[in-house]
């Protein structure tokens, strides 16, 4: 599955990364630790959070993973913007909760 045909079916907001929608998904994580997250991720994994500053950007590039979700109408900030859109990795929102946009995502990529 594709980033797009994740937004698609999600109803995501794209807010930025819009060159990384071809990315391929590999699966999910969950969790608003960084430091889990750079630790535990795999390479084409979707990460929901409610984090949005720029580290999440760094370690999503670090990780290579295919796109970010922000839940509960989380916006990111200026600088993840910017990052996201030179590394090509989506930015992603929804107003759901973490636990309902994954198990949205677990249907969808099981």
């Amino acid at each position: 599955m594709k980033v797009s045909d994740l937004v698609n079916q999600l109803n995501l907001t794209v807010y930025c990364g819009e060159a990384g929608l071809t990315n391929e998904i590999s699966g999910g994580y969950v969790s608003d630790l960084l430091s889990d997250v750079m630790g535990n991720a795999s390479e084409g994994q979707v990460w929901v959070t409610l984090q949005s500053h720029q580290n999440v950007m760094a370690i999503a590039s670090l990780k290579e993973l295919a796109a970010v979700i922000l839940v509960k109408g989380f916006e990111p900030e200026e600088d993840s913007v910017k990052y996201s859109n030179e590394e090509g990795i989506p930015v992603l929102g929804t107003s759901l909760s973490t636990f309902e946009i994954s198990g949205k995502l677990y249907d969808l990529l099981k």
